[in-house]
């Protein structure tokens, strides 16, 4: 049996473990929601909103040691929220702070009963990671699913950043949405506990922090074996004909047969419903002030070609919606090569879809990394997962933070015919540095086609920062494509070694 397989079996036990957990009433006692506490990074210029449960009419007084209070009184429901506001953070500035919460009896009888310290608490920025097993890869070897993304050997030990803050809850799925967060807590970045961290969110968060040098907090809300549907809300996707019949539907019987049963001996049928995971991993950390979102899934959807498009620009708006912050940076990961039990190099289902994900740019403060040259075509989880933080992280540099970093690799502007040979321009601002190559080859995965819509191989070679196409199978060429098949692993770059972006020039189905 493979790792996809051995880890998706794990992640199905979830489902029976979320229907026995079931939800613990708190409102009979004082409770802090999990999302904060000791060593967090608090987010800077945005209010912090401090949130839990308490009996009906209780009092919750917030003191920070920046001077700014807020007091409020748990509802009839017992849940209470106040927010404190937050100053800017100063680049250099790590000094610890601390946060007091104090619990008394219904308004009127001022009896303390309880009196909690969140200590160690740095000001920043805050960005929510989430997404499947790519993101949700460990730096540091885990025994029976991963052996280490590269060189971790040597990356464990360099993870000592104690303005780094790092939060992971325990991974859950449920049918109806959840406001209590169960397990996890903030920890100091440190080669104990980073080792055991995405490490896609580690190396982007090392990379804000060297560059910007104000706190950084990562909240890690990735599981394996997940589709983007499961990160969606439900009702999103029932408000939406389209997504509704796709992704809805076909599930429905299935997981009302399952309730009705109250089997908790569920099948990894159940796993692809609708919500799941955004029931139980997302909808909680609503109140969360963040920076933004970094995300890497697809795997699960490579099927889904065009309609991605649909469903991730339902699910991020959706997210945005919820967390009511504004239109949150959604920086995100396309996909690398990969096989799929298919040695066919013409195949390009998978660069469709990479396509499909290349068209969320469309949507207002997103991003893209790029992750072709880097991909292993016999390994879904590809492991050097430090390019790919980095690339996130210059992503969020250049646009986020207004940094002068180059965040993309060579982007397709146009072509022109002359004769039997083509030639190709990119943006320019894409190909700062120059075009190069990774292994000093002429480029590769260029195709020509001509009006028979039949692509060959094209030899190809860089001047004057322009690609020249020629195919002697193609006299009057009329389209171009580049890296557009399933699994091809790309050399050509820009002077900062980030890689092509796939393209082509047709709108050809085959």
């Amino acid at each position: 049996m493979n790792k996809q397989k051995i880890y998706a079996l794990a992640v199905a036990g979830l489902i029976a473990f979320s229907a026995q957990a079931g939800n613990i009433d708190t409102a009979k006692r004082f409770s802090v929601t999990n999302a904060l506490g000791n060593n967090m990074v608090v987010q800077q210029g945005k209010p912090l909103k401090i949130w839990g449960k308490a009996p009906a009419g209780d009092v919750i007084e917030l003191n920070a040691d920046w001077g700014k209070s807020a007091k409020t009184t748990a509802g009839a429901d017992g849940k209470w929220l106040a927010e404190i506001k937050v100053p800017s953070a100063k680049r250099g500035d790590f000094k610890p702070h601390t946060i007091t919460i104090i619990h008394k009896k219904a308004s009127g009888s001022n009896i303390v009963t309880d009196n909690l310290r969140f200590t160690n608490v740095l000001i920043g920025d805050v960005w929510f990671a989430s997404g499947q097993s790519n993101m949700e890869l460990r730096i540091a070897a885990v025994p029976g699913w991963s052996s280490g993304i590269k060189d971790f050997e040597k990356e464990v030990p360099l993870t000592n950043y104690p303005n780094i803050r790092l939060f992971k809850s325990d991974m859950g799925i449920d049918f109806t949405p959840q406001d209590t967060i169960k397990g996890g807590k903030w920890e100091v970045c440190s080669p104990k506990t980073a080792a055991g961290f995405s490490a896609v969110a580690y190396f982007f968060g090392r990379e804000l922090y060297n560059k910007r040098q104000i706190p950084i907090g990562l909240v890690d809300q990735a599981i394996p074996a997940t589709a983007a549907q499961n990160f969606t809300d439900i009702n999103v996707l029932l408000a939406d004909s389209i997504l509704k019949k796709k992704y809805v539907d076909p599930y429905a019987k299935a997981v009302d047969s399952i309730k009705a049963k109250n089997d908790k001996a569920t099948t990894l049928a159940s796993l692809t419903y609708p919500g799941l995971v955004y029931n139980k991993m997302i909808c909680p950390f609503q109140d969360l002030s963040v920076k933004g979102f970094i995300w890497y899934q697809g795997e699960s959807n490579n099927l889904d070609s065009t309609l991605y498009t649909h469903l991730s620009t339902a699910m991020l708006q959706s997210w945005r919606k919820d967390f009511e912050q504004g239109d949150l940076p959604f920086y995100f990961v396309q996909m690398t090569p990969y096989k799929w039990n298919n040695n066919d190099s013409t195949a390009n289902w998978y660069a469709k879809f990479r396509e499909a994900q290349e068209a969320i740019l469309k949507v207002k403060n997103t991003g893209m990394a790029v992750t072709m040259d880097i991909g292993e075509p016999d390994n879904i989880h590809p492991l050097n997962k430090k390019d790919v933080g980095v690339r996130l992280g210059k992503i969020a540099l250049a646009k986020t933070y207004g940094e002068d970093v180059i965040y993309e690799g060579p982007h397709f502007k146009s072509f022109k015919v002359y004769g039997s040979s083509v030639t190709v321009q990119f943006v320019k601002s894409s190909i700062a540095g120059g075009l190069k190559t990774n292994d000093r080859m002429a480029p590769k995965y260029f195709y020509l086609a001509g009006a028979d819509k039949r692509f060959y191989k094209a030899d190809a070679k860089i001047v004057n920062n322009q690609i020249v196409l020629t195919s002697q199978q193609v006299q009057k060429p009329v389209a171009v494509r580049y890296a557009f098949t399933n699994f091809p692993v790309t050399n050509l770059s820009n002077g900062a070694g980030l890689p092509a972006v796939p393209f082509r020039t047709d709108n050809w189905t085959n």
